[in-house]
């Protein structure tokens, strides 16, 4: 009978199941509607070839999170400087060699798997600000004082916004005041700040791009386009109303079986959700996002050390965004902006990008007392 080593014990006593649970559940389901939402009007020898490809990813990218948590967390903090010319490398390089899809160049092709660089972009910059800001809790008491982490987290933004990637900046953003306000920064600024993002909206009209302008106007009124830039927020719709309280059944939903439901594995999953699972099948998935967010702001509260908590806040804030927004494009009352569900959505660099920020997640709560495995 095999005996479990004292270190192992100690390893699993610290271990936060409420966050991998919820995690793990999260991608299991993930799997199950991939399935669904991929399996027509595929040849048989490829019917399975999605969610074989993110699950064997995920399985991957578990084992590395595990591993992951062997090592403290804080050794990142002396890495900050090299991620942020890695991270600036990366997005120039694929403005230079990226191979476009759906109107933006965001991808580069390494052999069998196409990496979106932006994506893995977020969680280096939340690891790059939080070294930076590190030193300046409690000293953001002016625009001044705020100016030059905006502009160091500016670059980056303009990299990503050039792709055209709008949601992954926005992401930014999300990042950006999460953690500036976990840092203390004076309320009136960020009033200053909202108040004038408000004015200058009619400038920055001007320099969106014509299907970003329509993506607005559709928002606000969905049948301006039905047939073009509206037909995915109508047919989200349709497809959550139809599923009513405990949806049409696994492989029975009509709108993403039948192909009325565009992207329905990526960026509109969660309309497959609603309408194979109904209104309890939605609730249900957001109440496992509920405990990964609960679980992210009280490891925040209680890390051990500045760093630490200002990662797990860059990384609530990231992921809280990712699910407000999508939810909210999903059901209408949101614009589209191609912003994918984390853990859910089908995509490898999306999915690595947030199960390794879950390890993190968890690697701050391990180390409020130091421990190490192996």
């Amino acid at each position: 009978m095999a005996i479990i080593s004292q270190d192992t014990k100690r390893f699993l006593r610290r271990v936060d199941f409420e966050l991998l649970i919820a995690s793990v559940a999260i991608v299991i389901y993930s799997l199950i509607m991939i399935s669904s939402a991929t399996h027509v009007n595929t040849p048989s020898e490829e019917r399975f070839w999605f969610v074989q490809r993110q699950g064997i990813f995920a399985l991957i990218n578990f084992a590395i999170a595990i591993l992951f948590m062997n090592f403290d967390y804080r050794g990142l903090q002396q890495y900050g400087s090299r991620l942020y010319v890695f991270n600036l490398i990366m997005l120039i390089a694929v403005m230079l060699f990226g191979h476009a899809a759906l109107g933006a160049q965001r991808w580069i092709q390494l052999g069998p798997v196409s990496l979106q660089p932006s994506e893995f972009s977020k969680l280096i910059m939340i690891i790059c600000m939080a070294s930076v800001l590190e030193g300046r809790m409690g000293k953001l008491n002016s625009l001044q004082d705020l100016f030059a982490v905006a502009l160091y987290v500016g670059v980056p933004f303009i990299l990503v916004l050039k792709q055209p990637d709008l949601g992954t900046s926005l992401v930014f953003m999300a990042i950006f005041f999460g953690m500036i306000i976990a840092c203390g920064v004076k309320w009136k600024i960020l009033v200053a700040i909202f108040l004038s993002g408000i004015a200058a909206m009619p400038f920055v009209w001007q320099f969106l791009k014509d299907y970003q302008k329509m993506r607005i106007m559709v928002f606000i009124d969905p049948n301006v386009d039905p047939l073009g830039s509206g037909y995915h927020i109508i047919q989200s719709k349709i497809a959550i109303g139809s599923g009513m309280v405990f949806g049409k059944g696994l492989f029975e939903g009509t709108q993403s079986q039948l192909n009325f439901l565009p992207e329905n594995h990526t960026d509109f999953i969660f309309a497959v959700v609603g309408e194979e699972f109904g209104f309890v099948g939605a609730v249900i998935l957001l109440l496992l996002y509920f405990v990964v967010l609960w679980r992210g702001m009280q490891i925040a509260r209680h890390a051990s050390d500045i760093f630490g908590r200002l990662l797990a806040v860059g990384i609530t804030s990231m992921l809280a965004f990712h699910i407000l927004v999508n939810v909210g494009m999903t059901t209408g009352i949101m614009p589209v902006t191609g912003i994918p569900l984390p853990l859910m959505s089908y995509g490898i660099s999306s999915l690595t990008t947030n199960i390794l920020s879950i390890a993190i997640l968890m690697n701050i709560h391990m180390r409020k007392q130091k421990l190490i495995l192996f």
